[in-house]
C-alpha cells in the first residue's frame, strides 16, 4: 500500500519521531511512504519527503495567526500545489499528524471529504478541537466542549497579539472536521481519548496507541555523566523537555530545589542559554542535546526522573526515562500518570513539597 503521512515537522522533536518510526516500519513490511512536512526537516535521509511551501510561506502563515487569530487558515497557494501533488502520488492510506504549524490551509479537509481514501489522524494535543488553543488544562477552561470565544489563552500558542479569532475558529473547524468519511482518530492515551469523546471529534472511532520509543536506544546505557558533572556523590533529579515553556514545570523544579538536602542536584535538560543563566545554583542547566544515545546515558545515570508537566497528552521523556530503568514522578491528572505508574513511578498532586515527598519515597529517604 501507499502511505502519506502529513506533520508540521520531520525528523524534529517527538512528532517527527513517531511518524518517521512509524513510516520506517512500514517501508520494512514493504509499503510506500513519504512523509509531507511544513517547517523542518532533521535527519531524515532514509525516509521520502516532500515540502509543503517554504520559509517564506510559513513566516507569512505565523505573521497572519499572529495578528488575525486564524492558525490554519493560510498557506492558501502552497496547499493546493501540495494537493495537486497528492493527486498524482495517488495514496491508498492518508495519515495526519500535527496540522497546526504555520504550513498548511486546512481547506485541506475538502480534499478529504471526497477523495475517497482511508484517514487516520494521530492528535498529539487538543488544537484540533478547540477554536484555539492546544492545551486548556492550565487555564482551566472548558469552552471547547460547547463553543469557544473570549479566549482565556489567546497569547498562548499559536499567539495572537491582536485578534480574538476563537468563536470564528472553533465554527470553521467543527464544519471542516466533521463529516469526513473513513476516518479514525488515533490518541496517545485515555486522558486523551476521554476528551475527544467530549468534543465535536465524538462522532469518529477513537484508537488509543500509546507511543513507543526506540528501545534498541533508551535502554539502560552505561556512561560517565555522573563523573563528567560533578556528580558521583549526589542523588541526580532529572527533568527533560525539548522546549521549557511553563506547562513543562520549570517553576516548579525550582522550588523543589530550595526543599532539596545537600545530597541532591536537579539536572535539567533542553533550556535555552538564558534560562541555564537564571537558574539557581542548587541546579545544572544544560541544552538540548541531538545525541539520543548521550540522552540514554543520562536518564540511566538519574536516580529519578521528575515529569511536573501541568498539561501533557503522553509524555514521551518520561518513557524515555522509564525504558533506560528510572522512575519517574509526575502529576496526577495527566496523560504522565498512565504511563509512570506502569513502571513502577509515582503520581502526586501539584506542588513542589509533594514531589519532595515523592522523591524521599523512590530513593529511601525517610528524613531531610
Amino acid at each position: 500500500m501507499k502511505y502519506l503521512f502529513i506533520n508540521s515537522v520531520a525528523g524534529f522533536g517527538s512528532t517527527g519521531r513517531i511518524a518517521g518510526d512509524t513510516c520506517r516500519e512500514l517501508m520494512a513490511q514493504g509499503h510506500t511512504c513519504t512523509i509531507a512536512y511544513g517547517r523542518k526537516q532533521e535527519g531524515y535521509e532514509d525516509v521520502p519527503t516532500v515540502r509543503i511551501g517554504s520559509n517564506l510561506t510559513c513566516r507569512l502563515h505565523g505573521l497572519r495567526s499572529r495578528l488575525l487569530d486564524d492558525q490554519g487558515f493560510g498557506s492558501r497557494a502552497s496547499t493546493r500545489r501540495f494537493l495537486s501533488w497528492v493527486r498524482q502520488y495517488d495514496p491508498d492510506v492518508i495519515w495526519l499528524h500535527n496540522l497546526h504549524g504555520y504550513y498548511i490551509n486546512l481547506e485541506l479537509f475538502g480534499y478529504l471529504r471526497t477523495c475517497g481514501k482511508k484517514i487516520l489522524w494521530t492528535l498529539h494535543d487538543c488544537w484540533s478541537f478547540t477554536g484555539h488553543c492546544a492545551y486548556f488544562e492550565m487555564a482551566g477552561c472548558d469552552k471547547w466542549k460547547t463553543g469557544c470565544g473570549s479566549c482565556p489563552q489567546k497569547g498562548a500558542y499559536p499567539k495572537s497579539i491582536l485578534l480574538d479569532g476563537s468563536r470564528r475558529n472553533f465554527e470553521r473547524k467543527k464544519a471542516l472536521f466533521t463529516g469526513i468519511p473513513n476516518l479514525t482518530l488515533i490518541v496517545p492515551s485515555q486522558w486523551l481519548q476521554h476528551r475527544v469523546e467530549e468534543s465535536f471529534l465524538k462522532e469518529y472511532p477513537v484508537e488509543v496507541h500509546y507511543n513507543e520509543v526506540n528501545r534498541a536506544v533508551f535502554k539502560p546505557t552505561p556512561g560517565d555523566f555522573r563523573e563528567k558533572m560533578g556528580l558521583t556523590e549526589k542523588k541526580i533529579l532529572l527533568g527533560v523537555a525539548s522546549v521549557w515553556e511553563e506547562r513543562k514545570g520549570l517553576k516548579d523544579f525550582i522550588a523543589l530545589s530550595r526543599l532539596l538536602p545537600e545530597a541532591y542536584r536537579i539536572v535539567l535538560i533542553g533550556l535555552k542559554p538564558e534560562q541555564i543563566q537564571a537558574l539557581p545554583k542548587e541546579i545544572v542547566g544544560l541544552p538540548r542535546t541531538k545525541n539520543v544515545q548521550e540522552l540514554a546515558e543520562v536518564y540511566t545515570a538519574a536516580d529519578v526522573f521528575i515529569n511536573p508537566s501541568l498539561e501533557e497528552t503522553f509524555g514521551m521523556t518520561t518513557l524515555e526515562a522509564n525504558c533506560c530503568g528510572t522512575p519517574a514522578i509526575v502529576y496526577r491528572d495527566t496523560a504522565c500518570e498512565e504511563i509512570a505508574c506502569r513502571f513502577g513511578g509515582l503520581a502526586v498532586e501539584r506542588g513542589a513539597e509533594n514531589l519532595l515527598k515523592a522523591v524521599l519515597t523512590l530513593t529511601k529517604e525517610e528524613t531531610l
